[in-house]
């Protein structure tokens, strides 16, 4: 047997939309988070000490910018690979976990359970990946004989390659935990031999940018994570058209304290002429069976600027401080990036502090003020495109 050990930290990529909007992104190309670069910020001081040969990382966008944490610092090439990438979850991608729940309950249960009988349409199988990313990391180690190597990949991929080289079936698999946005892992390579000296190490992180410490409500009450996540449909604003009003008016007299001003016939016939241009205009926001709220979308207002424009948002008071509402915005981007649109746009009340605060938590800055409008409005926009980001704006 061969003397010589190759060492390979396993890195999970740092937070990114799928963990956020609690969206379905295996081969989806999400952009890293607010907080998934701070994430990065902790993960290249982890690596300050720690001498590395060769940096690789899938061809995915969070696999890519999560690895400069470690190959920029030390003046190293970045290397990539398809065969790192997440297990295709075919025509999951980019859905809700509320939406799959409801349409193809059993897979999911068996995607949770790690069952070898889970499979959908045009994605993999739990065992095809099994095969991928181990034969993916055995080779990179073959091209570093002796050598120190970081891998970023993703948590599926890493716990699958991990079962593996630990000789555990795909149902034994399901004991492993999950692991936190870039949590470390050390392999050592010896000719055939694994040793799996520690996994799903996130010790650099403080607790307040810890993916799993925002995430331990999920689990509260049944121990579900499912429970948390919303679905969306189109509101049909021939039929439902009662649901908007209420939605409009409980929003309006919550930030303004009268009715002054408000037009709830305009508000109506203008999300009404938009529903009939597109009926994904105007989206009911569903927890389980019932209504949770409205997320109103302008497809042609701007467009020709990039901007995907958003008219309203809004929970119901009962489904509001659960974390909920960053999953309208995940349904926002959902339907606007394949537009080719590259920015979110939305009004808000100046002093509306709760919504002030929640946009600027997830990336909305103030680029100026609204014209024309019944009271004064601030205007916020979020980048939501895949190249480098402009210079923000002043919120």
């Amino acid at each position: 047997m061969s003397t010589t050990v190759t060492k390979l930290y396993l890195v999970r990529h740092a937070e990114a939309e799928g963990n956020l909007y609690r969206r379905i992104h295996g081969q989806y190309d999400s952009l890293v988070t607010d907080n998934g670069y701070r994430q990065i910020a902790a993960l290249a001081h982890r690596f300050e000490d720690i001498p590395v040969d060769a940096v690789y990382s899938s061809d995915l966008l969070r696999t890519r910018t999560t690895a400069r944490a470690i190959y920029e610092p030390k003046g190293l090439p970045l290397t990539t690979r398809k065969a790192l990438r997440e297990v295709s979850m075919g025509v999951w991608e980019d859905r809700t976990w509320g939406e799959v729940a409801r349409t193809d309950a059993e897979q999911l249960r068996l995607f949770n359970a790690t069952d070898a009988r889970w499979q959908v349409e045009g994605g993999e199988t739990f065992q095809a990946l099994r095969e991928r990313v181990p034969a993916a990391l055995r080779q990179i180690v073959r091209n570093h004989p002796g050598q120190t190597v970081a891998v970023v990949c993703h948590g599926t991929a890493i716990r699958n390659a991990l079962a593996v080289f630990q000789g555990l079936s795909i149902a034994e698999s399901a004991k492993l935990p999950h692991s936190d946005n870039t949590a470390v892992s050390l392999l050592e390579f010896q000719g055939e031999e694994v040793r799996v000296v520690f996994h799903d190490d996130a010790s650099h992180l403080p607790e307040e940018i810890s993916t799993f410490a925002k995430q331990r409500w999920w689990k509260q009450d049944t121990g579900s994570m499912a429970d948390a996540n919303l679905w969306f449909r189109p509101l049909d604003m021939e039929r439902e058209e009662d649901f908007f009003r209420q939605c409009r008016g409980e929003a309006w007299l919550d930030i303004h304290g009268s009715w002054d001003n408000y037009d709830g016939d305009a508000f109506a016939a203008d999300a009404l002429a938009q529903w009939r241009f597109d009926h994904n205009s105007v989206i009911c926001v569903m927890m389980n069976d019932e209504p949770a709220g409205l997320l109103h979308l302008d497809l042609c207002r701007e467009a020709d600027k990039g901007i995907g424009y958003i008219p309203f948002v809004y929970l119901l008071p009962s489904y509001r401080k659960r974390g909920l509402g960053v999953q309208l915005i995940g349904q926002a981007v959902s339907v606007y990036r394949p537009l080719g649109r590259n920015y979110l746009r939305l009004r808000c009340a100046p002093d509306n502090l709760v919504a002030q605060r929640f946009y600027k938590r997830y990336g909305f800055y103030r680029v100026g003020s609204a014209a024309g409008t019944r009271v004064p409005l601030d205007l916020l926009e979020k980048y939501i495109g895949y190249g480098e980001p402009p210079r923000r704006g002043t919120l």
